[in-house]
């Protein structure tokens, strides 16, 4: 990857074909379209269902479907996906097929990373709370060695994201492998033993976590609760939050989008040793109901200048020979957080990136 070249990833979600597990645990059929379509407006002006326009309502077992997607990212300045990406130890693995087809056909030819969502599954968002589906586990160094293994022919993939010689690799919650530098050492040795100068680890936590004590060379941030903690710290409305979170439940958490990210300025936060991770909405109410969060009256000129205004802080930091920007994410859509065409925006969410990357000179082609 060249040095200076801005990425700009959004965050993949391959839950968008049937499994086994899922059919088990939801109903024959189960995938992320299941919730989306049922979705309905729960308070006045509450912009549900979400439609997908000229995707559809696509199944990620269709190479086709992967190649349009690949170009419709391309066509808008987006430099490549992130595929959440889940070991839950012992090679105890879900969701794979997607990848696993887009490493082994070399299509669609678009730039790519992984991230681990090393979370147990949990029924939380769908009224199940105690209910764990698959718990992640950590069995240490034989574990971590075979992971790596078993996803070292993506890094040798030259479409896998690099900076300098090094994969680039997400962790969602870092905090939760109970022996952090014995896992990244581990993986910083096989890379090297690989061919590669080390591994680029990226750590997803919230602000004023030292990321080089757990050997992470950088970090960004958990999203959407980061939104909610510094709107509600800034404007001192955090009595409001916790009294709706925890009291008031005939409708969902609302907030005004427009509100969020005029807050949510990155030069403003303290920390500024981070990469900037966005996103263009947030309902998750289609998963979780009344018990959801929505971020309200999103619109592709409010993310737009959200997007300038963190691209632009990106580029500014100096201690990064590869500016990064996170977009959670490309295809959210139970959680109302995604930048394909939808049937009220088409492609807003898009243009509004293509837009601003064009204006600073940053459009790769």
């Amino acid at each position: 990857m060249q040095e200076g070249k801005v990425l700009v990833l959004a965050f993949y979600l391959p839950q968008f074909h049937p499994i086994p597990e899922n059919n088990e645990w939801w109903g024959k059929g189960f995938t992320e379209w299941t919730n989306t379509a049922k979705a309905r407006p729960l308070f006045k002006g509450h912009y549900q269902p979400h439609i997908p326009a000229d995707l559809g309502f696509y199944d990620l077992r269709v190479p086709e479907v992967r190649e349009a997607q690949a170009e419709m990212a391309r066509d808008h300045g987006i430099s490549g996906f992130c595929y959440w990406h889940y070991w839950f130890g012992n090679g105890q693995r879900l969701l794979e097929r997607p990848f696993n087809e887009v490493l082994v056909s070399g299509k669609p030819d678009f730039p790519f990373c992984l991230a681990w969502a090393n979370q147990s599954w949990t029924g939380v968002w769908h009224g199940l709370k105690d209910k764990v589906l698959i718990e992640q586990q950590y069995h240490g160094r034989e574990d971590y060695i075979n992971h790596f293994n078993t996803i070292l022919p993506a890094f040798h993939d030259d479409r896998y994201l690099k900076i300098g010689n090094k994969p680039i690799f997400v962790v969602y919650s870092p905090q939760l492998v109970p022996d952090s530098i014995d896992f990244t050492s581990t993986w910083n040795e096989l890379a090297i033993k690989n061919g590669f100068d080390g591994m680029y680890f990226i750590g997803i936590h919230y602000a004023g976590w030292d990321h080089k004590m757990s050997g992470y060379d950088d970090k960004t941030i958990h999203q959407p609760s980061n939104y909610i903690h510094v709107y509600e710290k800034i404007i001192k409305h955090r009595l409001r939050g916790i009294i709706h979170r925890n009291i008031l439940r005939f409708i969902p958490d609302i907030y005004n989008y427009s509100d969020l990210v005029r807050y949510y300025d990155f030069n403003l936060f303290k920390d500024k040793d981070i990469v900037p991770t966005i996103i263009p909405g947030w309902d998750n109410t289609p998963r979780s109901g009344r018990k959801g969060w929505v971020f309200h009256a999103s619109t592709p000129e409010s993310f737009g200048g959200h997007f300038e205004r963190a691209l632009l802080f990106s580029l500014k930091r100096k201690d990064s020979k590869t500016p990064v920007l996170f977009i959670k994410s490309w295809n959210e859509w139970a959680e109302g957080n995604y930048l394909e065409p939808d049937q009220r925006y088409g492609m807003g969410y898009l243009e509004e990136i293509r837009k601003v990357m064009v204006k600073h000179n940053l459009f790769p082609h």
